[in-house]
């Protein structure tokens, strides 16, 4: 017969009330398969679950022989049914027994059927199993009938993630404990952190997928949608004065995502054939992650992109929490796929224990954030948010970069013992913090804060920091929706520069383009966006932009000192071009307001290898420089520091770098320009005596560095250091790190953070 809206309604209304039954998991998938079979009319309908080898094991079936269960098994590349687990897509074939895929299981009795629909059972883009059905006359499967069988297979995900292929026979109804695991990722705020997972990403239970009064979640669903669209409306209500001349495509897109129709009626058609509207949102959001896993075009990467944003962003409203996330329990550790800067400062007072996520980078605006909220951190986590579920209990050590998931009593009391540890070391570290950073033989270090918020200021004193090494400024323009108008950005310096309290602060101009797409501006998703259309580049590209926030500097200065470096100048006509454009605010500020900076220093950030062979030019012109070793290393070993596998793979403490830096050194010295250094390498106690040796002598770095740092610093002779640092540096030897941790020991440098 052919399949209808009402069919589909019964067939959600027999789920629900299944659903809603007490009973193992065996018998419900057992009744599920029966009602899909009897309601679609099927002669079989299969679940296979995908096991951890990839194999595909037969686990219910109404219409194969029953002895078939849990004893067919299919390889991962066997049959149709393999097919769709690797496609992670629907396939629907009117005569199986000719697809060339086709696999014959004598086991089953499937000799006498022809058509087949096959759905694969998604969770977070992972495949967890394969729903089929099957007749025996060859037909089409309808569009409605894909649909259903979809639907089907999103409530059939949460039944299937819990299964325990090993006892899958078992019929007691005991509850499976999910065991211990272990993931590995990248510390981007390093500490320890125990608490329950908080899933950032809305989760929608199982038990609320189908719709009880299907008016009224079809009003829900309608209201949710306006209030949708009001709050993407008042996103566009955009500056025209700050915006200038660039366009606001990028923005004007998503808001045109937000209004299309076909979105909308897709998100009906799930009400209208039983389902919650939570439920019809998260069929759409669980398609659209499907179809980014396999999406190689970055365009609709883009949009793909956006529209499973604009999903997560119904469902909050829908939960009516106005779009932002809560955390109601105390102790909490909240898990995502990815977070930018302003979702992660809405959890800034939430008591927050830790932060997983899956797709993040040491470099990544979220890092820098989660850094300064001085939350522990993880990132770069394949198969997170597959792995953990809601309330589950983790322990996050981001020392050595470990997730454990559900850990056991062992585990938890290792944590305990580390955490005591831990506050040893922060005691060691506090009692150095009225104490200068002074080598044995005198030599004073100045020790800076690396910052991006005024909230970062707040932990200048108890980190015992000199001042603000690099203060990025681009934070203001990446968490707002809009520009930020020049009387905010002088109040966020004038913050800056009051929390400060008199001691320096270097503030590095915008940042912007490439990777850090603004979405106030046009900007394009470039192919190399750290090679591309960025930093210096950009801020001369765009002088309207760039002059307000010079002007803005200058005015939140007023009569006090003022520090401002440009970063990632290639070319000494990219710094010269930059502070003449500074200086004519500097005019103009004194005209207007006949104030001006009682002191003020321009300096310049090496992070590209080109400008290194031009330093002499800026002997006399630049006051200081400034050696930013993220960018700097990744070109200079030409590594991506996004790309996990090569980002760690070259050593900054290695001959070819160290000769670099020590070339760098001898220029600045030849012609007299001070310089430092910045970035995550300056943080590694290791790192940091290799460039107090080079003559780098003023090092930022993170809050949590400065302890460590210091109690090298100051335990170490650094004349008779260098002189043997120097010596290894001219060997041709392959293990210089191991030889540079040799000589710190014979020494009695203190690296060592234990």
């Amino acid at each position: 017969m052919p399949y209808n809206l009402p069919a589909t309604r019964l067939l959600m209304n027999r789920l629900r009330q299944v659903m809603a039954e007490d009973g193992d998991t065996r018998f419900r998938l057992d009744q599920v398969v029966r009602i899909i079979a009897s309601t679609m009319v099927a002669d079989v309908c299969s679940i296979y679950l995908r096991l951890t080898d990839g194999a595909l094991l037969l686990i219910a079936t109404e219409g194969l022989k029953p002895e078939a269960v849990s004893a067919t098994r299919l390889g991962s590349n066997e049959g149709l049914v393999g097919l769709v687990a690797r496609r992670a897509e629907p396939m629907a074939i009117q005569d199986a027994p000719r697809h060339p895929s086709f696999s014959y299981r004598p086991e089953t009795g499937e000799d006498p059927f022809h058509a087949f629909l096959g759905m694969p059972i998604l969770r977070g883009g992972r495949v967890l199993g394969v729903l089929t059905v099957q007749n025996r006359t060859e037909r089409a499967y309808g569009d409605d009938e894909i649909d259903t069988l979809q639907t089907i297979a999103m409530v059939l995900a949460e039944i299937v993630d819990r299964m325990d292929p090993e006892h899958l026979t078992n019929g007691d109804g005991t509850k499976r404990e999910r065991n211990l695991a272990s993931l590995n990722g990248r510390v981007l705020c390093e500490g320890l952190g125990y608490g329950r997972a908080v899933l950032h990403d809305p989760v929608v239970p199982a038990a609320k997928f189908f719709a009880a009064d299907q008016n009224m979640e079809a009003q829900r669903l309608k209201d949710a949608l306006q209030g949708l669209k009001e709050s993407i409306d008042q996103m566009m209500a955009l500056d025209g004065a700050a915006l200038g001349d660039d366009p606001r495509d990028v923005m004007e897109t998503y808001r045109l995502l937000a209004h299309d129709p076909s979105w909308a009626e897709k998100l009906r058609e799930g009400v209208r054939s039983g389902l919650s509207a939570e439920a019809s949102v998260d069929r759409a959001r669980r398609e659209h992650r499907a179809r980014l896993q396999s999406a190689r075009d970055p365009y609709l990467r883009e949009r793909l992109n956006d529209l499973e944003d604009l999903d997560n962003r119904l469902l909050r409203v829908l939960a009516g929490d106005d779009g932002k996330p809560q955390i109601s329990e105390e102790r909490s550790v909240l898990v995502a796929r990815r977070l930018g800067p302003a979702e992660l400062l809405d959890y800034a007072n939430a008591g927050l224990r830790a932060i997983l996520m899956e797709e993040a980078a040491v470099s990544s605006h979220a890092a820098i954030v989660a850094r300064a909220l001085g939350i522990p951190t993880l990132g770069g986590i394949e198969g997170l948010t597959t792995r953990v579920d809601q309330g589950d209990w983790v322990i996050v050590d981001a020392e050595k970069g470990i997730l454990h998931i559900r850990p056991d009593d062992t585990l938890y009391d290792a944590y305990k013992g580390r955490v005591a540890l831990r506050s040893e070391r922060q005691a060691t570290y506090a009692a150095l913090r009225g104490l200068p950073a002074k080598t044995k033989d005198g030599t004073h270090v100045s020790l800076y804060l690396n910052a991006g918020l005024d909230l970062d200021l707040d932990m200048l004193d108890q980190a015992g920091a000199d001042g603000v090494g690099l203060f990025r400024t681009e934070f203001q323009f990446l968490v707002s929706e809009t520009l930020p108008r020049l009387n905010d950005q002088v109040a966020l310096y004038k913050r800056v520069l009051e929390k400060a309290d008199g001691k320096r602060v270097i503030f590095r101009t915008v940042d912007l383009g490439g990777d850090k797409v603004l979405p106030a501006l046009n900007l394009k998703r470039e192919e190399n966006p750290a090679l591309g259309w960025r930093s210096i580049r950009f801020a001369l590209d765009h002088k309207g932009l760039f002059r307000r926030q010079l002007r803005a500097l200058v005015r939140a200065a007023g009569t006090n000192p003022l520090t401002v470096m440009f970063p990632m100048v290639t070319v000494p006509s990219e710094f010269f071009e930059a502070r003449d454009l500074l200086m004519k605010e500097v005019v103009w500020s004194e005209e207007q307001t006949g104030k001006k900076p009682s002191k003020l220093e321009v300096g310049v950030m090496l992070e590209t290898p080109a400008l290194a062979f031009s330093l002499s030019e800026l002997a006399g012109e630049a006051d200081f420089l400034s050696v930013g070793t993220n960018d700097l290393m990744q070109f200079f070993f030409a590594a991506d520091r996004m790309t996990p596998s090569v980002s760690d793979r070259y050593d900054l403490v290695s001959p070819a770098a160290m000769r670099f830096l020590r070339q760098v050194s001898e220029t600045c010295t030849n012609h007299s320009i001070r310089m430092s250094a910045c970035g995550e390498a300056t943080a590694s106690p290791l790192s940091a005596l290799c460039f107090i040796s080079l003559g780098f002598h003023a090092l930022s770095m993170p809050a949590g560095a400065i302890g460590p740092v210091k109690r090298m610093v100051r335990s170490v002779n650094l004349e008779a250091f260098r002189e043997d640092f120097l010596k290894v540096l001219d060997l041709p030897d392959d293990a210089f790190r191991n030889q540079v941790l040799a000589l710190a020991a014979d020494h009695g440098v203190e690296l060592s953070e234990g």
